[in-house]
This record gives structure tokens, C-alpha cells and sequence, in this order.
């Protein structure tokens, strides 16, 4: 199987260490394009995580590249109203001409992330039941069959959503999660599966089986299903130095200790030839996209080393 690389953004990190400019960010998803990577990713904040607004900065990289794919990682769709939500992404989906992948998740249960909702006007408990209403929404304003009535949290009379998407009813829906109802969730509803942890590629691959087996048992074609991974690594030949990046990097990102981070996500530090058989098994577990967000700020150097790694990945 050909794997799908990909290269999350470092929107977080330049907002943390004071660079709000975003000409570097743009320019880095152009030489993604360049040195063959699949896609970038952007990840999605409003203020537990402070970062620039991902669906314009993804049409910002659409409009400079051609071939690339460009996802969020991970959307919170909750926090916004789908009608505007169902507008934006189309409009994005245009501009990308169908290479956007909608990456959409739940949010963790920190503190920072609760009062982000409640900024938003969210209740945090209910945001599995709104996020699903609102996806249900944005597709039903995306189908090519005339106006939207709608009755629920959100209240749609005779709505026209013009123009609909790019992608005949709308881009690519991939959702995360690791818990039964998660698995379920995804292989009934969504196009992918796109988790960021806890475990490996052999406890990813347990999952996979388990959004297949959803899939089927929806009556849909499990084949249809995307299985990608969102993972972090740290690239050192000296071993001990990139445990210690790692480390570094997650605690300074999540203001948590490193080893409570690694226990909730998809983590590994090594030499070049660790961190491809680590990858690896996420290859060989059936996953065919990865996105990879790497520890430090070489990211172009980064970048063709993921590249770089795509033959042995595949073979």
C-alpha cells in the first residue's frame, strides 16, 4: 500500500514563541507541495490554544498550490454556527477545488478548553449531540436538491446555500476518537478516521477494525473509510536528545507533564530508523494517510525527511 504523508503546520508554535506573521506558514505549505508531500494540516483554536483561524489560512495555501490536500487537525465544529460553517467550507473547498479534508474533533476536558466553549456560547457536555446536528446541517445545505428547512438547535426556513461545494456533497469528513462510541460514530457517519492516540500503530490498527466492523454493520462499503493517524515525533540520532525534545515540546505546548501527554496521544522519539518503524506500523496496521507533527523548527528540513521516508513507508 502507498501511504499519504502529511505535515502539520506549526501554527501554535509561532503564535507561542510571538510570530504572528503568516507569509512563513504560507510559503511552508508551498515547499510541502514542492519536496512531494501529500498534504498539510492546520490545527483549530479560539482561545485555549491561541493560533491563526484555519479556514483562511487553508485558502490562503490553496491559492498558491495545485496538488497538495490541505485539512484541518482537528476543527472544532461546535464552536461555530453550521449555517456560516456550511458557507465557508464550501467556499474553501472551492478554492482548494476538492482538496480539503475536513478533520473534526470532540476537544479534550481541560479546563482551558471548557472555558473556550463557554466564550463560544457552547455547553461542553452537549458538544457530541451539537456537533452532530450541525454536521447533518452543512450537509443537508450542501446537497444540490433546492432549499433547507430545518427544526432543532438551529432553525433553517426555505434556506439556499449558494454555491454548494466543489466536492458533490461537500468535502471529506474525517473524525477521531478512540472510545466505542467514537469508532461507531465515524464508521456510520464519517469518511475517515483520524485519531491522535493514546498507543501505536498495533492499538490503532484494534480501532480500525472496529470503525470497519461499524461501517459494514451501517451498511456502508468499509473500503470507502479513510484510516489515517495524527501523530507527533521527535528526529535525533542521539536517542536521549530526542526523548528530551519531546518531552520539551509537549510540555511547553500543553503546559502538562510530557508523560501525561504521551499516554493520550500517538508519540515517539528517535533516530531516523526508529521513527520510520514506528511509523511504519501504522502502514502496515492498514492506515493509508498519516499526518505527522514534528518536534523543533527545522520544518523544512523536517518536511523532506518525511518525504524521504514515503519508500520505505510503502514498500
Amino acid at each position: 500500500m502507498t501511504i499519504s504523508l502529511g505535515y502539520l503546520l506549526p501554527t501554535r508554535e509561532r503564535v507561542m514563541a510571538g510570530v504572528h506573521e503568516t507569509r512563513e506558514i504560507i510559503e511552508l505549505g508551498v515547499h510541502a507541495e514542492a519536496v512531494g508531500l501529500d498534504s498539510v494540516w492546520v490545527g483549530d483554536s479560539l482561545l485555549a490554544k491561541p493560533r491563526h483561524e484555519p479556514l483562511t489560512l487553508i485558502s490562503a495555501i490553496a491559492s498558491r498550490t495545485r496538488a497538495v490536500r490541505l485539512g484541518t487537525a482537528v476543527l472544532l465544529p461546535m464552536l461555530r454556527n453550521p449555517v456560516l460553517l456550511a458557507h465557508q467550507l464550501a467556499t474553501v473547498d472551492h478554492i482548494s477545488e476538492g482538496r480539503f479534508v475536513l478533520g473534526i474533533g470532540i476537544a479534550r476536558d481541560t479546563p482551558a478548553i471548557r472555558a473556550e466553549f463557554t466564550a463560544a456560547g457552547v455547553p461542553f457536555e452537549k458538544r457530541i449531540g451539537t456537533m452532530m446536528e450541525g454536521v447533518r446541517l452543512c450537509r443537508a445545505l450542501w446537497a444540490e436538491n433546492g432549499k433547507t428547512d430545518w427544526s432543532g438547535r438551529w432553525t433553517v426556513n426555505g434556506g439556499e446555500l449558494a454555491p454548494t461545494p466543489f466536492t458533490p456533497g461537500g468535502p471529506r469528513i474525517w473524525s477521531g476518537g478512540g472510545v466505542p462510541a467514537a469508532l461507531a460514530r465515524c464508521g456510520r457517519n464519517f469518511d475517515g478516521w483520524f485519531p491522535s492516540g493514546p498507543g501505536n500503530g498495533e492499538s490503532w490498527g484494534r480501532g480500525w477494525t472496529q470503525v470497519q466492523e461499524a461501517a459494514a454493520a451501517a451498511g456502508r462499503d468499509p473500503a470507502e473509510v479513510t484510516g489515517a493517524a495524527y501523530v507527533t515525533v521527535a528526529v535525533n540520532s542521539a536517542r536521549a536528545e530526542a526523548e528530551a525534545e519531546l518531552d520539551a515540546y509537549l510540555e511547553a505546548y500543553y503546559l502538562l507533564p510530557a508523560a501525561r501527554i504521551r499516554e493520550q496521544q500517538y508519540c515517539f522519539a528517535g533516530d531516523l530508523s526508529e521513527v520510520t518503524a514506528w511509523l511504519r506500523q501504522f502502514a502496515d496496521a492498514g492506515a493509508s494517510h498519516l499526518c505527522v507533527r514534528f518536534t523543533g523548527t527545522r520544518d523544512r528540513e523536517q518536511m523532506e525527511t518525511l518525504a524521504a521516508m514515503r519508500e520505505t513507508l510503502s514498500s
